[in-house]
């Protein structure tokens, strides 16, 4: 039988498989990425990172087999005009300027968002990866210019800067170790601040024959994109003709035109879903329920829509063509490196070779590694359960694939045709390098972790300064429960946990963290974080206490009539269940739980060690006596 039907028969609501799609019904609050979608978006990445070196390995194959062709192709001009006016492209330029701004707008979209709502929101959660990623910046750069001291191209050390986010995320899913939720969370942060670092670099050091007029109309064209979100109607249309303006105006600039693409996307608004939003959009779905029209499923659609950020919207749309069309297209004309013996023995001798694979492959480790390392030393930071540094050694490692950036400016920053094959052949070794590097790092760390007992033990530990504690911090006797506010059997814990209480009373110390089981309960999150908005006005037990005596009505309108019941400050209440903190605060919990491989709920952890089996009081309170530490006997503390 499966997990599930076992922990259904314990008396358990099983979590669902952390990889399938969150089921969502009409009812469920609109909100911002789960941690499901996420990791669900970890395995769309492995796809688009497996279509990458497809088109990688076809690139380097016709290269060789035909070099004639494969350059006459991607040489072949396309004229675009009207009247006089002509724009002229090679495939090679079409792809590299630009479809890569369609590339560079999604990752300036996820910029946006990581500082708007995302990660980098709160500086001392953001400050690992940011130290690490300019980290990562800077040794690379170093290493290059030592090696390619005297080769003439010291100039290409942007070569090495910027890591392939793609390959990174899709190598992290082939490869990466088991409950790996917060090292990946950790290196896409490090990729966004990377990616700002290199786009920089691109707009600094690689623009030639700048001419500064043109950026006038593209400002202009810039401020006109700002200020479209205000349009009731209409903005699809203006957005599109703003964004082909600017793009062209960077072009006539001689700033390469991707960098539009970013400009664009950091002008892009963002937010979180507004309450009075969803619940009109659950108002018109319900109008279209009980009376079927075009009208009125016109309605309903526009105001679903509506609820999401553009930002959002935007990347939804976008990031399958990116990861399937657009990044192979790129490897496609870009990675047609010729192999020939003569080649490649020039490229062994060639130092812009071994400065790129060495910046690539020890730099980006020595960066990022080295950086968290002296974090940790120092205790600078916070690093969370599962986020050890045997794991951030085989992340650091897949830092090195710089693939499609690498490429980019070797286009950029050398003319020379030998030269970019030397260059290429660098950037593919050191791909391929880092890969292995990742994968032996990862399973050295597996085989060295006689500790990973599989979750039976608590994850991390007890802190009252910012877990949900109830009783005395230094009882000896703990009860760590992962829960759902929406779980009929958390609901019959509720009392369970109550009747330990009193009969244990100063002796136990009882904690609650958020599981949130989202497949089943779709409110259910939504629920945990306004719980947690809830506690920032000193009322998480009492709105705790409410969501359980009515488990069935937990949308956003009864969750706001919750904090008005208990005389919460309403529009305190509201800001706060936009605010960062609390998701970051729901989501940490969640990724203990998955670290620990938590499949069901409530699973309770007895003094510090998971608890299977009933969790009636008494059943709970003999676990309690039988797993107490030394020095307390049957409930009483040895004197």
């Amino acid at each position: 039988m499966s997990e599930q039907t076992d922990s259904s028969r314990e008396g358990r609501t099983p979590l669902p498989v952390i990889s399938a799609t969150t089921t969502t019904r009409e009812e469920a609050p609109a909100r911002p990425p789960s941690i499901a979608a996420r990791i669900r978006a970890m395995g769309e990445a492995r796809i688009g990172a497996i279509l990458l070196l497809i088109a990688t390995i076809i690139a380097i194959v016709w290269a060789n087999a035909s070099s004639g062709s494969y350059s006459e192709f991607w040489e072949t001009h396309l004229s675009i005009g009207l009247g006089d006016i002509q724009l002229d492209f090679t495939l090679h330029a079409l792809v590299n300027d630009a479809l890569m701004a369609i590339f560079f707008f999604t990752v300036g979209l996820e910029v946006r968002r990581e500082f708007a709502i995302g990660e980098l929101t709160s500086w001392s959660r953001a400050l690992i990866p940011v130290a690490a990623a300019l980290a990562g910046l800077v040794v690379p750069a170093a290493l290059f210019l030592l090696i390619a001291q005297g080769s003439g191209y010291e100039h290409a050390w942007g070569v090495v800067i910027s890591t392939d986010t793609a390959f990174l995320v899709g190598a992290l899913a082939l490869i990466g170790p088991r409950a790996s939720g917060r090292l990946r969370i950790f290196l896409l942060a490090l990729a966004v601040v990377d990616d700002i670092g290199a786009l920089s670099i691109i707009a600094l050091f690689y623009t030639a024959d700048f001419t500064p007029l043109p950026l006038l109309v593209a400002a202009v064209g810039l401020a006109g994109i700002y200020f479209a979100r205000y349009l009731r109607r209409g903005r699809g249309p203006v957005y599109g003709t703003l964004a082909i303006i600017v793009w062209l105006a960077f072009l006539a600039s001689g700033v390469h035109p991707t960098l539009a693409g970013v400009a664009i996307a950091l002008l892009v608004p963002v937010y979180r879903p507004n309450r009075r939003d969803v619940e009109q959009a659950l108002e018109l779905t319900r109008t279209f329920r009980q009376s079927p029209n075009s009208e009125y499923a016109r309605l309903a659609v526009n105001s679903l829509r509506e609820s999401i950020s553009i930002n959002e919207r935007l990347q939804n749309a976008y990031a399958p063509y990116v990861a399937y069309v657009i990044l192979p297209l790129f490897a496609l004309a870009n990675a047609g490196v010729q192999l020939s013996p003569e080649i490649l023995a020039s490229a062994l001798r060639s130092p812009i070779t071994w400065a790129i694979v060495v910046g690539l492959v020890a730099g980006k480790f020595l960066g990022v590694f080295g950086s968290t390392w002296l974090m940790r030393v120092f205790r600078i930071g916070e690093f969370g359960p599962g986020l050890t540094l045997d794991r951030i050694a085989g992340g650091a490692a897949l830092c090195g694939i710089g693939f499609t950036i690498s490429l980019f400016i070797v286009d950029l920053a050398i003319e020379d045709e030998m030269a970019q094959n030397e260059a290429r052949v660098g950037v593919l070794a050191a791909s391929v390098i880092a890969f292995a590097f990742g994968a032996i790092l990862f399973r050295i760390s597996d085989a060295r972790r006689p500790d990973d007992d599989g979750g039976r033990t608590l994850a991390r530990p007890i802190d009252p300064l910012r877990d949900h504690v109830f009783g005395d911090a230094d009882a000896p006797l703990t009860i760590v429960e992962y829960g759902d506010y929406q779980c009929p059997f958390c609901l019959k814990a509720s009392g369970s946990i109550e009747e330990v209480r009193r009969e244990l009373g100063d002796r136990l110390l009882y904690v609650w963290r958020h599981a949130p089981l989202e497949r089943v309960h779709p409110n259910a999150l939504a629920g945990a974080e306004a719980a947690e908005a809830a506690g920032m006005q000193g009322k998480f037990a009492e709105y705790a206490r409410s969501l359980f005596t009515d488990q069935e009505h937990q949308l956003p309108s009864d969750i706001i009539r919750r904090a008005r019941d208990l005389g919460l400050d309403v529009d305190r209440f509201e800001e706060d269940l936009r605010s960062p903190i609390v998701t970051n605060r729901v989501r940490d919990d969640m990724l203990d739980a998955e670290a620990m491989d938590v499949t069901s709920v409530p699973t309770f952890f007895v003094n510090g060690v998971r608890h299977t089996g009933p969790f009636d009081a008494q059943t709970l309170i003999r676990a309690l006596e039988e797993s107490a530490p030394a020095g307390v006997d049957g409930g009483e503390e040895r004197r």
